[in-house]
């Protein structure tokens, strides 16, 4: 079975107890609802209201359960600084290029 980790899906917010900072979100699939902590709304310009579109991870907790995190609200824009981060595997790449590099002098000169 494939992991759902990583991968970005879509729910409607069902419930919302703002008390509480968390609800749940029911997914696209008709499977159980999904948990979801203001905590996992990191950034967002307002907070979240029942019948929102949220676009999330999914990650299998220790008890089993899952939880959304990495969510944002569609249409919501997120406070700056707090934009979704993307994946820069060029960058990576680079930089371990460059710690290669650097070793490889150091073993040269030595």
């Amino acid at each position: 079975m494939a992991s759902k980790e990583n991968t970005v899906l879509t729910g409607k917010l069902k419930r919302w107890n703002e008390a509480k900072g968390f609800g749940f979100i029911s997914t696209e699939n008709g499977q159980r609802d999904i948990f979801i902590h203001i905590s996992d709304l990191k950034g967002m310009s307002r907070r979240p209201l029942v019948g929102d579109i949220i676009h999330y991870e999914v990650k299998v907790q220790n008890d089993g359960k899952n939880r959304a995190i990495n969510a944002r609200i569609e249409g919501v824009d997120a406070l700056p600084g707090h934009e979704p981060k993307k994946g820069n595997n060029k960058q990576l790449f680079l930089g371990i290029a460059l710690v290669a590099v650097i070793v490889i002098v150091a073993l040269i000169l030595i």
